[in-house]
Order: structure tokens, then sequence, then C-alpha cells
């Protein structure tokens, strides 16, 4: 085993780190209080490459493998986890085009997506339907040569700022399998019938835009259709180790921003005549959130590199990866805000918004408790 990065992962992380501190740190705050995408940062992402990063040379993107874009996600979202959300997510739900697409889709989608002309989404939740992801009603009928969609879908990344979408539509419910009814078809925004409605008073990742998304009538062509008809839930199960390492790589990031901070916030303090470091109580403190910061690290590494090599371990370490790296995600920033004690209560400290932002790691691709029931259903099948 060799835990060592190679200079050229080492090398992107550095300049990563350098893109986060000169662009997004001085105005995280901002975007964060205004609740407004950062289309300007995201443009100077594009320029180095962060929103192809790991789409194929071929269509314009970097090529990056897993355990590289999982670095980027680190440090990124140890800056701010809004802005990176919105910067790594243009590309959100292009795994889909991308394994089961038609050349021309993956021309015509990706490449701007990659050159950061476009942004895209993947629009699977609805109201009714979150973790049971098999439940989606939102309809897809073919008449002629086109789709005919209609429906909602809710808490939809880039929902009001995207200009397409990989939308899941239940296109045969007469299917006799639970899971063989559905279908993946990619929606341009500016489709008739076709509205957004941006949610706004989110916990955190306020910059990262969300919305819901509504379907009236929506026509698209036949040629939309991602893949095999009906194939729809089987192509969606097989990115959810990916994207699951990947929001692991967020939570380590939440949790090494935090950390750093409450490092030198403990420095600084002085309290009874001396730097709140110097206490036995903040020193365990600071001890327990590096230390759990780094195992998660090395999970999600793991994880990353898994998935890259196809380890037949892969769903389970995803999943162990994505729970506890939520979870440490968390722990830390709450941590993190009591050695600020006052100070990490409100906005001019980044730990408040550290601190609003890691909860979102146990919610989204796959609640904390859907983790741990597909852990126990890995070991239990042997």
């Amino acid at each position: 085993m060799d835990f060592e990065l190679s200079d050229e992962i080492k090398q992107i992380r550095e300049e990563v780190r350098r893109f986060g501190e000169n662009e997004i740190a001085p105005v995280a705050a901002e975007y964060d209080r205004k609740e407004e995408f950062p289309h300007e940062i995201v443009q100077k992402g594009a320029e180095m490459g962060l929103t192809g990063a790991g789409l194929p040379v071929e269509y314009g993107g970097a090529g990056y493998s897993t355990l590289e874009t999982v670095v980027i996600a680190e440090e990124l979202y140890s800056i701010d986890p809004g802005i990176a959300g919105a910067v790594l997510g243009t590309s959100f739900g292009s795994g889909a085009i991308e394994a089961f697409g038609t050349e021309e889709q993956k021309e015509e989608y990706l490449t701007p997506v990659a050159h950061g002309d476009a942004i895209m989404g993947a629009a699977i939740s609805e109201p009714d339907s979150g973790s049971d992801v098999a439940s989606v009603s939102t309809r897809a009928e073919l008449d002629g040569d086109e789709w005919v969609i209609n429906g909602n879908k809710m808490w939809i990344t880039n929902g009001s700022v995207g200009d397409f979408f990989v939308v899941l539509c239940d296109t045969n419910p007469e299917a006799e399998g639970r899971y063989e009814g559905f279908s993946q078809i990619i929606v341009e925004s500016d489709r008739d019938g076709f509205s957004s409605d941006k949610i706004t008073g989110k916990l955190g990742i306020r910059a990262s835009d969300t919305a819901e998304l509504i379907f009236d009538d929506v026509r698209v062509p036949e040629e939309n259709l991602v893949g095999d008809r009906g194939a729809g839930f089987l192509q969606q199960m097989k990115f959810f180790d990916a994207a699951r390492t990947g929001v692991a790589a967020q939570g380590v990031g939440i949790a090494k921003g935090a950390a750093e901070r409450a490092l030198e916030y403990a420095k600084e303090r002085e309290q009874f005549g001396q730097p709140i470091g110097e206490f036995q109580a903040i020193q365990h403190k600071l001890a327990e959130m590096f230390t759990n910061t780094e195992a998660a690290r090395t999970l999600v590494y793991k994880s990353a590199w898994s998935v890259d090599h196809k380890e037949e371990q892969l769903t389970t370490l995803a999943s162990m990866a994505k729970e506890y790296a939520s979870r440490v995600a968390v722990d830390v920033a709450n941590e993190a805000v009591q050695i600020h004690g006052g100070a990490g209560y409100v906005d001019g400290w980044d730990v408040s918004r550290f601190y609003r932002d890691a909860k979102i790691t146990q919610i989204y691709e796959g609640t904390t408790e859907i983790q741990k029931n597909i852990i126990a259903r890995e070991l239990l099948k042997g």
C-alpha cells in the first residue's frame, strides 16, 4: 500500500486551493447572504477546467480520475461549501449521458458543460418521492416522435439556472417489475411548458441553486431518451457509488475547513491571560476534530480508488464513506462553533456558515439512514 498522493495530484490540490483562497474566500459570505448563484466564479472555474473536471477529454473535460476529483472537492469545500457546490455541480447528472448516451448526445450536451458554456442537472426527487426513487410519478408518454412530459421535481440542484436536465420519468406505468418502467430523458429548460421555482431560505449551501421543476405537457424529441427505454432506474443505481463518494469528499472538506479555522482561533483568542488553545479542554476538541477528519479522508480516498478500480466492496465503501464523512462534518463544524463561543454564533465568522452547510451532506444522495441500510444489506449478503 502507498498512501502518498502523486506529485500531479498534489499540484492539482495546490492550484485548486489558491483558486479557492483568491476567488471564493473573499466573497463567500456575500453570496451566502444573498442566496445568489456565483456565475462569475463558475466561469473562472471553467477556465481552470473545474466545471469539466471529471468529464472525458474528448468532450472538453479534464478527464480526472475519481480520486483526483475528490481531492478537488475537498479543497474547494474547505473554502466554502456553497460556492464549491455551484462550481463543481455544473455537470451534475452528466454520468448518465457519458455512460448511456449516444455519441450525438455526448457532443451536444457534455462539451458545453465542460467548457463552462452550459449548466446541467439531474431531476430525480419529487415532492412525494425522495429516498424511494422507484416511486417517482413524473410521466413521459410517447406521442409520435416526441415525449410529452408532465409532473414535478423537487430539490433539484441548478434547477433555476440549468440549461438542461436528465429527468427520471415513468415511461411505462404498466411494467410488471417495480423498477422496469422508468427512463431518463434530457429536457432543455427553454422548452414550452417547462418552468422552475427557486427554493430560498435553505439552512445552508445557499450559493448553490436549488429549485422545484414543473413539467406541463413539455415536448422533447424521441431521441432525447438516454439509453434504453425502461432502463432508467438501473442507470441511476450505477452512479450512486460515485456520487456518494463525492458527497463524502464534501464532508471531509467541510470538516477540514471548520477544523482549520477552529485551530487558528484557538491560537489567537485569549482568556484568563492565555490563548484558549492552552486549555486542555480545547486541546482535546482539536485532537478529536483533526483525528476524525483524517480518518474520514482515508475512507473517502479508499472509496474513490475503488470507484476507479471497480472493487467488489465499492458499494459498501461508498456508503460507509458517505455516512461517516458526513457525520464527521457535522460534528467537527459543531465543535468549531463551540470553540469560537459567541463569535461562532454570528455571520461574521466562517464557522457559523460551515455549521449550517454541513447538515446537507447527511441528507442528499441518500440519507444517513439509507446508507446504514445499504451497509447492513451488503454485509448480510456476504
